[in-house]
């Protein structure tokens, strides 16, 4: 009989809840620049980016974001320092090149009648670089003093590999590995408690709204989930009310949702309840986030220029507030007339209260 082979790669569940700990902590990472555009996230963010220099935050900006499509892992790791293993031992230039390969995905033509991309002219100088992500990407998303210094790094591999590699290994050992002892077991608590859960009955989108807790009404969510090969759900100690996307090189995707318990579960899990009530309760805890929905509370749906206008607020910290709302649940939102219009969902801070009172009176309200 011939010898069959040993080496058996993992399965995957198409539909599934796991630990996943180097998307988990690589997502952190990302959420350290993304501070200052979302409020609501873990106390852990905010601790961090104060303990990092001017200098440090920048440079792990240059990492995470410059490079990020070089640094994303798009795969299945066991653990952090496997990953970072993994981008030492590549050669600087297929490090390089992986993240170029994607930009090259986002350009306008698709498909396999389009032209390959004459990577030595784009990288003639950090103009024709420039130029190119502008081509690729929104201008909005392209930060040009980033990339320019991205841009010195790209055309040096090996000292583009020694940075992303110092940088990420020194930010395991000084901030994510204490952490993730830290937090780690109350996580592997929620993902066993999802994974009582049989999805197989379950549509998609039907399961992503189980288990992120959110209405996600949008028609891009379906959309999304019905495309992915495989759908990881991550439960993360440090997003708050958001949901992280991130898809793999073979269309699969983990989406990153605030750690918690099910719906009605019975599994006592005192750290994960307060998580969820820490993130609930941040929403409430500032003054501009509370005229919000005592406006929307009295006077019914606006939209997002009625409430700029009424609580003289910036364009920005509009979005910031009310980003944070609708992540957290208590105001619904859509489109209406072109813009977006906010609803407040009283049954969502009911169980605000209710959580509250049963985590600290072991009483329902």
């Amino acid at each position: 009989m011939p010898i069959q082979d040993e080496i058996v790669m993992p399965s995957f569940e198409p539909l599934a809840v796991a630990l996943e700990p180097v998307q988990n902590l690589f997502h952190s990472l990302v959420l350290l620049v993304k501070s200052e555009h979302l409020s609501g996230l873990g106390d852990w963010v905010a601790r961090t980016n104060a303990a990092l220099t001017a200098e440090e935050r920048e440079r792990h900006a240059l990492v995470v974001i410059g490079f990020h499509y070089a640094v994303r892992p798009s795969e299945h790791w066991s653990s952090f320092p496997a990953y970072l293993d993994y981008l030492s031992a590549l050669s600087p230039t297929a490090l390089r090149d992986r993240m170029l390969e994607v930009y090259a995905r986002f350009g306008k033509c698709q498909g396999a009648d389009c032209p390959p991309v004459d990577w030595d002219a784009v990288l003639t100088s950090p103009e024709s670089y420039l130029d190119f992500l502008g081509e690729h990407f929104s201008s909005s998303v392209i930060d040009r003093d980033l990339e320019t210094r991205a841009y010195a790094y790209v055309v040096d591999p090996p000292a583009m590999q020694a940075l992303i590699v110092s940088h990420m290994r020194e930010m395991w050992e000084r901030f994510l590995e204490p952490e993730w002892e830290r937090v780690s077991p109350m996580l592997s608590e929620s993902v066993a408690a999802f994974q009582q859960i049989d999805f197989a009955a379950i549509e998609r989108l039907d399961a992503a709204r189980l288990v992120t807790g959110q209405e996600l009404k949008d028609v891009h969510w379906e959309e999304m989930l019905a495309q992915a090969t495989r759908v990881t759900f991550v439960p993360s100690a440090h997003i708050g009310p958001y949901i992280g996307k991130v898809w793999g090189d073979d269309e699969s995707l983990w989406l990153l949702f605030g750690a918690r318990l099910p719906e009605g579960t019975h599994v006592h899990a005192p750290d994960l309840s307060r998580n969820e009530i820490l993130t609930r309760l941040s929403a409430l805890s500032d003054d501009t986030r509370l005229q919000i929905l005592r406006l929307v509370a009295d006077e019914g749906e606006k939209s997002s220029q009625d409430i700029m206008t009424r609580l003289a607020l910036s364009q920005s910290s509009a979005s910031r507030h009310l980003q944070q709302l609708s992540a957290v649940g208590y105001l619904s939102e859509r489109r209406c007339n072109g813009a977006k219009c906010y609803a407040l969902n009283a049954r969502r801070i009911e169980d605000t209260l209710r959580a509250v009172a049963l985590f600290l009176l072991d009483a329902d309200l």
